[in-house]
């Protein structure tokens, strides 16, 4: 199977410039009714989410498509398979936080797109959703806890964010800390 790229900010050595304009320029929407190219894009996005173990979520900039959508496990989640069960994970399009309650909770993140480090980022632990499915059927869904984190990370990809965004503390590997102290005060 071939495995799709996930973009990064950084390689080992430096900044991936290229990657970081993609990463960082906002999804533009997705036409609906869908048409060939988003079809192929939702299809590239699945492919790509479904043969990663070490992924939640997957947002199509990632895999350098400009487009407003997002796969994530939403249940599931300690599992060590990938979400390879439909029931297991969900395709969203266009996806529009509605509604977020409850106080902030803070927790550590990962990101594919930023290797090594994590970062602690507040978010909502209950979120209302409208998109669309893959099919292109609206939908109106409320998530909770970990599943409305993993969302609201996704989206911020959507829309040229990233961990490295917030003001969160930062975990960084002692073995990395000289490249990432370069990285952060040139940020």
């Amino acid at each position: 199977m071939t495995r799709h790229k996930v973009l990064t900010l950084w390689n080992e050595e430096k900044l991936n410039e290229d990657e970081t304009r993609i990463l960082r320029t906002p999804c533009s929407e997705t036409p609906v009714p869908f048409d060939a190219e988003t079809a192929k894009a939702i299809r590239a996005l699945r492919g790509a989410f479904l043969e990663r173990e070490d992924a939640v979520g997957l947002a199509a900039p990632q895999i350098g498509i400009g487009r407003r959508i997002i796969a994530f496990r939403c249940r599931n989640f300690d599992d060590k398979d990938p979400a390879t069960r439909k029931e297991d994970y969900e395709i969203l399009v266009n996806p529009r936080i509605t509604q977020a309650r409850g106080e902030p909770v803070v927790a550590e993140e990962g990101c594919l797109s930023c290797p090594d480090i994590r970062v602690e980022i507040s978010r909502h632990p209950e979120i209302k959703v409208r998109a669309c499915d893959a099919e292109g059927r609206k939908v109106s869904k409320r998530y909770l806890d970990f599943a409305a984190r993993v969302i609201q990370h996704e989206i911020d990809h959507l829309d040229g964010k990233l961990i490295v965004d917030y003001d969160g503390s930062i975990f960084i590997p002692k073995k990395r800390q000289n490249f990432f102290e370069k990285f952060f005060q040139e940020k």
